[in-house]
């Protein structure tokens, strides 16, 4: 779906941003563990699975390569239904979007979630109707980053300023590999530290802020814009 304009872009994060996930993440996480007989780490491990794509969590918790696909079946197990029981929208989430969209900016929901399951639970939530797009992951996300995703929410967009917002490290580099500056949820998942040593550019506090912080950016990026186009006259 394109949704073409130029006014400026807020590329937002699901899981972790808008949608407190937690609950049922980990316990898909732990039916991954599980499904291929080995111990179930900590909570906070499992919390760890939220964001980042479920293979590279995987790796990233010692699950070797050859029983990667088994342990993604388990976390699949009861995905469509985990992902909704229990979550719910952070608090502040939707005032704020119905503001940014009152000011003139669209907002498009980037997620590593495949895109089948990631439609359902805006809409269960009433958030789809503040949202000018939903691009996810294809329902096998196995191969497919932040970048990607972030990348074809560009293309779909039709151009114009845009910025990332997201809660967990791969929002930032995502965001990086196509250009684009991060502000960081720090209401999220991220470990302390984890958004400002990838490169955010600013860490939000909590999701009202982002009604001010949102134009902020934009208006330092357009002045500086203007600055680097003042210089160029001048050298000429």
């Amino acid at each position: 779906m394109r949704f073409m304009s130029s006014m400026p872009v807020v590329l937002v994060d699901l899981d972790g941003t808008l949608v407190d996930s937690g609950p049922g993440i980990a316990a898909c996480a732990a039916d991954a563990f599980r499904a291929v007989g080995r111990p179930v780490p900590a909570e906070a491990e499992l919390r760890s699975f939220i964001g980042p794509p479920i293979k590279e969590s995987l790796r990233r918790s010692g699950v070797p390569e050859p029983e990667l696909d088994a342990a993604v079946a388990g976390f699949r197990s009861r995905f469509a239904e985990m992902s909704i029981i229990g979550a719910k929208p952070y608090p502040g989430v939707r005032r704020a979007l119905e503001q940014l969209r009152l000011d003139g900016y669209r907002l498009i929901l980037t997620t590593s979630k495949p895109e089948m399951f990631a439609v359902p639970i805006c809409a269960h939530f009433g958030l789809d109707s503040l949202l000018d797009g939903i691009v996810g992951a294809p329902p096998d996300p196995a191969t497919v980053t932040k970048a990607a995703i972030i990348a074809k929410a560009l293309l779909d967009s039709g151009g114009g300023p845009a910025v990332v917002v997201g809660d967990r490290y791969h929002d930032v580099l995502g965001a990086r590999e196509n250009g684009l500056d991060c502000l960081g949820a720090a209401w999220g998942y991220a470990a302390d530290g984890e958004l400002l040593r990838a490169g955010a550019v600013e860490v939000i506090l909590s999701p009202d802020r982002l009604v001010d912080a949102v134009p902020a950016y934009f208006g330092n990026l357009f002045q500086s814009a203007i600055s680097e186009s003042g210089d160029d006259l001048n050298e000429g």
